[in-house]
């Protein structure tokens, strides 16, 4: 039924609903919560710094072209 489909969202909706409708407003307007604006506001409101991670991922500062295998 229709209302079924939409129940996970009422869920959320009701049980917190200033955290749904940003999710959902950042969600519409494409907003990523590591670009600057977005990132330095929710530093200041939540009193801390957030660096930007860096991953090594095995590459060895090799850039993040293709690497080479071989399968036996």
């Amino acid at each position: 039924m229709f209302f079924d489909e939409f129940s996970p969202v009422l869920n959320q909706l009701t049980g917190h609903p200033v955290a749904f409708l940003g999710g959902f407003v950042s969600g519409l307007l494409r907003l990523s919560l590591t670009d600057d604006p977005v990132k330095s506001w929710l530093d200041k409101q939540t009193g801390t710094v957030s660096s930007a991670s860096t991953s090594t991922d095995g590459n060895n500062g090799r850039g993040n072209g293709p690497t080479s295998i071989s399968i036996d």
